[in-house]
C-alpha cells in the first residue's frame, strides 16, 4: 500500500505538525507494511522528526516569500506550471493520499489564491485524474469571500474521494459554499489522538498563548492596526497578571508568534514572565500541562489547553476556536482577538479560576467523548486504505 500524506508541514505550525504527527502514529500502528511518502512544505523537518520520505511540494522553494524583483516573478509563475506536474506525478504513485487535518478549507489568516488554495486544487485535481483516492481527514473549513480563493478551495473539497470535518461550523461553511456535504461526517481534531503527558503542575501559573495575529484574509488594508490593537491588548493583560504576583508563561504555536512573545517581554519585563520555547505539539503539551490556567490565541494553543483539562479562556480570531470551547463546555469564556476587552478578559479569567473544579470536571467528560470521536475516525481511514470505502 502507497500512501501519501500531504499540507504545510514541517514550517512550524505546531497544530499542522500534529494532526501529520497523529496520522503518522495510526498508520505505523495498524498499517505498519504502508509505504508512506509526505509532500509538503517542509521536507527536511519531516524527514528529520518522523524518519519518512518526504519531497517538497513546490519547485520554487522560495513560493511563500514575496517576489519584487522580475526573476522572482518570472521564476513563481514558471513554478506554477512546473507545479502542476510534479504534483500529478507524485500522486500518480500513491494509492491513497491524506490532507491530515489543519484549516485547509479556510482563510481566516491571510492566503494567496496562487498558493495554498491552488496547490490544494492541484492535489484533487490530480487524484481525479490518476484516480488515486485523495482524503481529506477531519479538516476545516470556513466560508471564504474573495472569490478566487473560493473557487480553487471549493474544486478541491468537490472532487475529493473522502471529507470529514473537526467540527460542524466546517461542515457547514463548505455546505454554505456550494457542496453537497450531506454524506460528510464530523468527528474531531485529530490532536485528540495524541496521548496527555502528566508532569508536575506548578501551582499559580498562567499559560498565555500569544499569536502574531494580523487579522483575516479580507483584512490587508489594516492588518497593521488590527496587529497593534491585539499586541497591546495582550501585553496589557499580562502586566495586569504580573502585577497581581502571578507567574507568566508565553506560548506560542507557530515559529513566527516568537516575535509578539519576545515584544510583550519588552514591554512587561522578565520578572514573573518567560517563553516557552517549543517545536513539536508534543513538546508544547508537556509544557501547558505544567501550568495551572490558560489563555490562549491560536487555535492548537486552545485545544492543547482544553485537552489536557486546563481552566481556559480562548482569545479567538475564528469560529472554529469558539466551536472548540463550546464543545469542551467553555462557551461561556470565549473572547473576540478582533474586539479585545482588557478589563472583560480579566473578568473572564477571574470567573474561570473560582470555577475551577467545576471546570476540570466539565473537561474530563468532554475529553472522553473526544477520544470516541477520534478513534471513529481513524477507524474511518483505516476502511479506505483497505478498500472499504
Amino acid at each position: 500500500m502507497r500512501v501519501g500524506l500531504f499540507g504545510l508541514l514541517g514550517t512550524g505550525n505546531l497544530g499542522n505538525d500534529g494532526s501529520l504527527a497523529a496520522v503518522l502514529g495510526h498508520l505505523r500502528d495498524e498499517h505498519p507494511a504502508a509505504r508512506i511518502e509526505v509532500f509538503c512544505s517542509g521536507p527536511e523537518d519531516v524527514m528529520a522528526r518522523h524518519g519518512v520520505a518526504a519531497v517538497p511540494m513546490n519547485w520554487n522553494r522560495a513560493e511563500y516569500t514575496t517576489a519584487s524583483r522580475l526573476t522572482s516573478i518570472v521564476r513563481k509563475g514558471l513554478g506554477k506550471v512546473v507545479d502542476a506536474f510534479r504534483t500529478a506525478n507524485w500522486v500518480r504513485r500513491q494509492d491513497v493520499v491524506i490532507v491530515p487535518g489543519m484549516g485547509v478549507l479556510e482563510t481566516t489568516l491571510p492566503l494567496r489564491p496562487w498558493g495554498w488554495p491552488y496547490s490544494l486544487f492541484l492535489l484533487s485535481l490530480s487524484g481525479k485524474l490518476v484516480r488515486t483516492k485523495v482524503v481529506f481527514l477531519a479538516v476545516g473549513a470556513a466560508v471564504v469571500a474573495d472569490r478566487a480563493n473560493r473557487t480553487l478551495l471549493v474544486g478541491a473539497a468537490r472532487l475529493a474521494h473522502y471529507r470529514s470535518y473537526r467540527d460542524e461550523v466546517s461542515r457547514e461553511a463548505l455546505s454554505a459554499m456550494g457542496v453537497d456535504t450531506s454524506g460528510d461526517p464530523v468527528h474531531t481534531d485529530l490532536a485528540f489522538a495524541l496521548p496527555n503527558p502528566n508532569p508536575p503542575v506548578d501551582k499559580g501559573v498562567v499559560g498565555v498563548g500569544v499569536m502574531d495575529y494580523h487579522g483575516s484574509n479580507d483584512d490587508r488594508a489594516r492588518a497593521a492596526r488590527i496587529h497593534r490593537d491585539y499586541v497591546s491588548g495582550m501585553t496589557d493583560f499580562v502586566r495586569r497578571l504580573t502585577e497581581d504576583g502571578r507567574v507568566v508563561r508565553l506560548f506560542v504555536g507557530d515559529q513566527v508568534d516568537e516575535r509578539v512573545a519576545e515584544r510583550i517581554i519588552d514591554a512587561v519585563g522578565s520578572r514573573g514572565v518567560s517563553v516557552v520555547h517549543t517545536s513539536t505539539l508534543d513538546e508544547l503539551l508537556f509544557e501547558m500541562a505544567r501550568v495551572e490556567s490558560v489563555v490562549a490565541s491560536r487555535y492548537h494553543n486552545v485545544l492543547a489547553a482544553v485537552k489536557l483539562g486546563k481552566p481556559t479562556v480562548g482569545v479567538g480570531y475564528a469560529a472554529k476556536s469558539d466551536a472548540l470551547m463550546a464543545e469542551m463546555g467553555l462557551g461561556d469564556f470565549c473572547h473576540s482577538m478582533r474586539d479585545l476587552d482588557v478589563d472583560r478578559l480579566v473578568k473572564q479569567f477571574t470567573v474561570l479560576e473560582e470555577s475551577g473544579p467545576e471546570v476540570r470536571a466539565v473537561l474530563t467528560r468532554r475529553n472522553a467523548e473526544m477520544s470516541g470521536r477520534v478513534e471513529r475516525q481513524l477507524a474511518e481511514l483505516s476502511a479506505i486504505l483497505r478498500g472499504e470505502r
